[in-house]
């Protein structure tokens, strides 16, 4: 027998998940109505087509749906697994894509590589800004992956984190502030001049 639908309304995602898991059709429905909207948004935003967005936000969904008897209660949030799970797949996607241009097509890629000096430069401040990123507490840190490396806008952040959109703001806003304070100090060494 199935969940009551106002108990289905309040439950947490990890008990709809459980409770598809042992088969009940009304989990199955309240699961899809909360998130299939971010895996297809998030899907959207990194293919810029709505027909492979659909196919990649349905696939999103399958997965969920296989892995739900193993689903291990408070590794990790769900909503955060499929987010992870459906910007995999769109990437994965993305890349299909640009392999399927013939190779008569293409044209013949010019030399704009960096320097070696330029490439040491480069891979020292992706190195000092994966440090700085490291020191910051975790919510602070996936709230400025998402938003800057993710590109999600803040109310798409909310809600894969599953908090209010102030509170991104706020989390990013500090964030910054400590990024800026690891990192002022290191800007002649990193090839920042005082421009």
């Amino acid at each position: 027998m199935g969940m009551p639908l106002d108990l289905v309304a309040e439950a947490s995602d990890e008990d709809l998940l459980a409770r598809y898991a042992e088969g009940d059709p009304a989990a199955a429905r309240a699961l899809t109505l909360r998130f299939a909207p971010l895996a297809l948004r998030v899907a959207q935003a990194r293919l810029k087509d709505m027909a492979e967005a659909e196919d990649v936000a349905q696939e999103a969904m399958l997965r969920l749906w296989r892995i739900a008897p193993e689903w291990r209660a408070g590794e990790a949030k769900v909503s955060t697994w499929l987010y992870r799970v459906t910007a995999n797949l769109a990437t994965d996607r993305l890349r299909r894509r640009g392999r399927s241009v013939a190779l008569d097509e293409v044209a013949e890629p010019e030399d704009d590589r960096p320097g070696a000096e330029a490439g040491m430069m480069s891979t020292a401040r992706q190195q000092a800004l994966t440090g700085a990123l490291d020191t910051l507490p975790e919510r602070q840190r996936q709230a400025v992956m998402l938003r800057h490396i993710e590109g999600l806008s803040n109310p798409e952040i909310a809600e894969v984190m599953d908090i209010g959109v102030e509170a991104v703001e706020s989390l990013t806003a500090r964030a910054k502030r400590a990024l800026a304070g690891l990192l002022m100090p290191r800007r002649a060494e990193l090839g920042f001049g005082d421009d």
